[in-house]
């Protein structure tokens, strides 16, 4: 596999009252080019901490990423990023939020080139007709979806997304997977996403690299999902691997949480 992204020996350290503390320690993950790959780990094991240092908005405490060939050293629209909170600014319209980006990626376009492209993404994601509506108009899931058009606008050769659907009722939860997956699927952008929910990984990613607790956390093992591509829920849920990989990877988190489990003699 020809390394498109590439995550290596990622060390940070965070200040505390007793000195430093080492969260993340030799993280190693590498991602082909149109890979979809889901991170996974307890609360606090430092996942949001390696997409925050790939987005380049932490500093490295040692290590490197490196996308296309080009050594990472700050944030650019090279990488759109999703948060798990919403971050839409509400004084704009939805419309508006999105061509903040589209604006200074396309420059060079002219003005109307730009709105078309931002009010295509918007209907992409079902807010053709919400272009004009500001955040306190908008559900959570609505202002989320157009967070998501506001990445995939930019064009970014990586697709970063920090738990896009953690703070959404299961409904919205579950239409948003199948919004992103369609607009992956269509664009193909290269895609590290960080989620705690183990179905949700399995239903959307390529590999799934499963990180150990911490303090200084790393990558401790790497699942491939065999599911043919496009995916479709109930056919993922019947497939014969699907409660393998499952129990699988709930044994590795609880194994992280509590320690291998004893067999009796």
């Amino acid at each position: 596999m020809s390394a498109y992204l590439e995550l290596f020996a990622l060390a940070k350290d965070f200040q505390g009252p007793a000195g430093p503390t080492r969260v993340v320690d030799g993280f190693d993950l590498s991602l082909a080019k149109g890979e979809f790959v889901c991170l996974v780990g307890h609360s606090g094991c430092g996942k949001s901490t390696v997409l925050a240092m790939v987005a380049g908005l932490t500093e490295l405490t040692s290590g490197g990423v490196v996308l296309d060939g080009r050594e990472i050293d700050g944030p650019g629209p090279d990488r759109g990023v999703v948060f798990q909170s919403p971050s839409v600014l509400p004084w704009c319209s939805a419309l508006q939020n999105v061509l903040l980006g589209v604006e200074r990626v396309f420059a060079h376009g002219t003005r109307a080139e730009r709105r078309a492209i931002a009010t295509h993404m918007l209907e992409r994601v079902g807010l053709g007709d919400m272009l004009e509506r500001r955040p306190g108009e908008l559900s959570q899931g609505e202002r989320q979806r157009v967070g998501i058009a506001r990445a995939f606008a930019l064009s970014p050769k990586v697709l970063l997304l920090d738990e896009p659907f953690g703070m959404l009722d299961s409904l919205t939860r579950l239409e948003l997977q199948d919004v992103l997956l369609e607009l992956w699927a269509r664009e193909r952008q290269t895609a590290l996403m960080v989620t705690h929910d183990v179905d949700e990984a399995l239903y959307l990613s390529d590999r799934i690299a499963l990180m150990t607790k911490g303090p200084h956390a790393r990558v401790g093992e790497i699942v491939s999902i065999p599911f043919a591509r496009p995916r479709e829920r109930g056919a993922v849920l019947e497939h014969p691997d699907y409660y393998r990989l499952r129990a699988h990877l709930l044994e590795f988190l609880r194994a992280q949480e509590h320690g291998p489990r004893e067999v009796a003699a």
